[in-house]
C-alpha cells in the first residue's frame, strides 16, 4: 500500500471541543498513515478551544469564515492526498476505512461514502440509517461520509458556498449526475445529538420538510431561514 493514492481527511469545524479530541484519537489510533496522508480541520471562526484541541493532537489547523460549505472547500484547495475524505466531527468511521475507499477508487468508483449507524438504539432512527444502504441520491446526506478524488472534486465545483445547510446533498446529487458513486458496504457511527437535543420527531419533521422545500425549488437561504427559525432555537 506505500504506492497507494494518498487520502486526505478533511473535518469542518465549530465549537466541536466536546468532541474533537475524541474523534482525532480514534482516527490515529485506527489509521493507516501510509495512506491517510494528513487530517486538516477547517475551523469556521469557532469561540471554545477547538482549535487548541486540534493542535494538541497535531493535525493540520486551517481558519476560514464561518459555513461548511467553504471550510470544506478551503479544506479541499489545501490538501495534499490524491482523495478527499470528508468527514463531520461527530462522525467515526471503522478502522480500514482508508483501503475501503481506495478499493472503491481502483473499482472506478470516483465518489463515494458509507453506510451510516447512529449512536442510539432508537427504533425510528435505526429505520433511516438503514436506508443509508441504497444507492440512491434520497438516500445521502453529509452524516455518512463522503470520498471523492481530488480531479472529481474540481471537475465538479465544489461545495456550493451560498449553501448554510443541504451543502453535502446539493453536492452529491451533482455527483450523482456525473459519475458513478458507490455506497460501501461498511458503516460510520455518527451522533444523535441534535435528536437527543431536539427531539427525534421534531428534528427529522423539519429536515423532511427541508427535503421538500428544495425539491419543490427553495433558495438556499430559504433553506437556512426554515433551518435557524425550528430547529436552531
Amino acid at each position: 500500500m506505500n504506492n497507494a493514492p494518498g487520502i486526505s481527511v478533511i473535518i469542518p469545524t465549530y465549537n466541536e471541543a466536546q468532541g474533537l479530541g475524541q474523534l482525532l484519537l480514534h482516527l490515529d489510533a485506527i489509521m493507516d498513515k501510509n495512506i491517510v496522508r494528513e487530517i486538516i480541520t477547517v475551523d469556521g471562526q469557532s469561540t471554545d478551544a477547538t482549535r487548541k484541541i486540534a493542535r494538541h493532537h497535531g493535525v493540520t489547523v486551517l481558519e476560514t469564515s464561518k459555513g461548511r460549505a467553504k471550510q470544506m472547500n478551503f479544506g479541499a484547495h489545501a490538501a495534499k492526498g490524491e482523495i478527499l475524505y470528508f468527514l463531520h466531527a461527530d462522525t467515526f468511521p471503522k478502522k480500514g476505512f482508508e483501503r475501503l475507499i481506495l478499493e472503491g477508487v481502483a473499482d472506478g468508483y470516483e465518489a463515494g461514502c458509507f453506510r451510516m449507524k447512529f449512536d442510539t438504539q432508537n427504533l425510528f432512527l435505526r429505520f433511516f440509517a438503514y436506508l443509508s444502504k441504497i444507492n440512491h441520491s434520497l438516500c445521502r446526506g453529509g452524516d455518512q461520509s463522503l470520498f471523492i478524488t481530488r480531479k472529481r472534486f474540481l471537475q465538479n465545483g465544489g461545495f456550493n458556498e451560498r449553501y448554510f445547510i443541504y451543502e453535502d446533498t446539493e453536492f452529491i446529487r451533482r455527483l450523482y449526475k456525473n459519475l458513478k458513486f458507490k455506497v460501501l458496504h461498511d458503516h460510520v457511527i455518527t451522533s444523535a445529538r441534535k435528536y437527543r437535543e431536539k427531539g427525534w420527531l421534531k428534528v427529522q419533521f423539519h429536515f423532511g420538510m427541508i427535503h421538500l422545500k428544495n425539491y419543490m425549488g427553495a433558495k438556499p437561504e430559504a433553506l437556512y431561514a426554515y433551518y435557524q427559525r425550528n430547529l436552531l432555537r
